[in-house]
């Protein structure tokens, strides 16, 4: 497999030099493992899923972790979350030995708790999602961002069916015991004909014959996992009436097309759901650049009752936002530009660009300015400028 440098090494890297341990959660498959084991060659890996290895920190935690020299890779640590206060025992008796423990893990919340009981102030804790297109050109809306689909795309269907059959058995039933497996299955493909919208629990319970609590615990299980992208309504309501629900996307737009029907770019095209799959590719890729340098995963939309919506605000430093338009459209014209010229209105200087983000043509000039005050940029050109600067 090819050697893609992910963005998150530097971030990484001072991580390791500055704590006794270090933790990377993030969806399954995304390249946890790979990464932590090109950035310590020479470390031991357990993987923790094997019943053998389970099986012998079951018996006997501490002779287990006797037998292992640090540092120490350990995949998929939600699988024996008892091993964290063990460690921490080890990362107390030799606290200023930094980079020795390495943990993965696929389910975000569950282990954030374990950390904050058990590792609290001795694990840095980082988050990997799949491939950006800062990292690759290949990562599409159409592939996503999964290293094994965008490194080896023409297995892509294959590939999506085995990780959701594998998501469903493993991870899923890990968190919860789902009772009615196809429902539940079903439910999957009913969220990604949602994507992009405003979250309706009632419009998601009806059609599948189950509960609205039902659907709130489905949809908790998808975002423990890694899997959907929650973007809440802005919080300030510059003197407007806003609506309160947040929009749902699938955290990989190549597993929402999947789960759609869409194979192939010509029918992504023809797609009623291009404009919502390439805004979902827009909102990943904001997220991406924050976790890759450290940052908390921050993003909103904006929407008042009287039907102004802007697509994204991305929050910058000193209180301050991007205004964010993502149009599937491959060309632009200046009306695109009138929501954010209406929201900026009322925000103030607090906005600090205003952004109208579109695919790029196979044949022409790509557009800068698109009126007074509005960037247009290609979704290449602008993944590139969200990705600027450097770990700390």
């Amino acid at each position: 497999m090819p050697d893609i440098r992910r963005q998150i090494v530097p971030f990484l890297l001072s991580a390791l030099r500055r704590f006794p341990a270090v933790v990377i959660t993030g969806p399954r498959r995304s390249g946890k493992t790979t990464l932590l084991r090109s950035a310590l060659p020479h470390a031991q890996y357990v993987l923790l899923e094997d019943p053998d290895i389970q099986d012998r920190i079951g018996r006997d935690p501490r002779a287990f972790l006797d037998s292992l020299r640090p540092p120490v890779i350990f995949d998929e640590i939600q699988n024996s979350p008892q091993l964290l206060d063990y460690v921490r025992t080890l990362v107390d008796a030799k606290p200023r030995r930094m980079g020795q423990w390495l943990f993965t893990g696929s389910q975000e919340a569950p282990l954030m708790q374990g950390i904050t009981e058990s590792m609290a102030g001795r694990a840095a804790i980082l988050q990997l999602l799949p491939f950006s297109q800062a990292e690759t050109a290949k990562a599409d809306p159409l592939l996503g961002g999964f290293p094994e689909v965008v490194l080896r795309p023409r297995g892509r269907e294959l590939w999506f069916a085995s990780y959701l059959q594998t998501y469903i058995e493993r991870d899923v039933r890990l968190i919860t015991s789902v009772r009615n497996l196809p429902a539940f299955r079903r439910f999957l493909s009913l969220v990604a004909s949602r994507h992009g919208q405003m979250l309706n629990r009632s419009d998601l319970a009806a059609p599948l014959g189950v509960s609205v609590p039902t659907v709130s615990e489905w949809l908790r299980i998808l975002e423990i996992t890694g899997q959907v992208i929650m973007v809440p309504p802005y919080f300030e309501n510059f003197g407007k009436r806003m609506v309160k629900s947040p929009k749902v996307y699938w955290g990989d737009t190549g597993l929402a097309c999947h789960l759609l029907g869409i194979q192939t770019q010509a029918e992504l095209e023809r797609s009623p759901f291009l404009g919502s799959i390439f805004e979902g590719f827009v909102a990943a890729e904001i997220l991406k650049s924050q976790v890759n340098r450290g940052q908390r995963k921050e993003l909103y939309y904006f929407r008042d009752q009287q039907g102004l919506e802007v697509d994204f605000l991305a929050p910058q430093p000193n209180a301050r936002f991007w205004l964010v338009e993502a149009k599937a459209s491959k060309t632009v014209h200046p009306s695109m530009a009138a929501p954010m010229l209406a929201l900026t209105r009322a925000a103030g200087d607090r906005v600090t660009r205003r952004l109208v983000v579109y695919r790029k043509p196979r044949i022409g000039p790509a557009f800068t300015a698109l009126t007074k005050g509005v960037e247009a940029l290609t979704l290449e050109q602008f993944s590139a400028e969200i990705n600027r600067g450097k770990a700390s």
